[in-house]
C-alpha cells in the first residue's frame, strides 16, 4: 500500500494563496514596506529594524500607496 502524496495535499493551499488577491495585495504592501526600511536604513548608516519601518511606511505613506493601488487596479478600469 503507498502512503499518500504530500505534496499533493499541499498545491491546492499553494494555488490558493497565488492567486488571491488579499493574498497579492498583503505581498505588495510588505514589499513597499521592506523598500522603505531600506531607503531608511541608507539614510541613517544602519539598519532600522522592519518594526519601525513598518510603523513609519504605515504614518507616512500607507494611507497614499493604499489610495494610488486602488486608483490604477485594473477592476477600476
Amino acid at each position: 500500500m503507498r502512503s499518500p502524496d504530500k505534496s499533493s495535499t499541499k498545491k491546492p493551499m499553494a494555488d490558493f494563496a497565488g492567486q488571491s488577491s488579499l493574498y497579492k495585495e498583503f505581498l505588495a504592501e510588505r514589499e513597499e514596506i521592506l523598500r522603505h526600511k531600506w531607503i531608511e536604513s541608507e539614510k541613517v548608516g544602519s539598519d532600522i529594524g522592519f518594526e519601525r519601518a513598518l510603523l513609519d511606511w504605515i504614518r507616512k505613506h500607507r494611507d497614499q500607496w493604499r489610495t494610488s493601488r486602488r486608483d490604477t487596479s485594473p477592476s477600476q478600469k
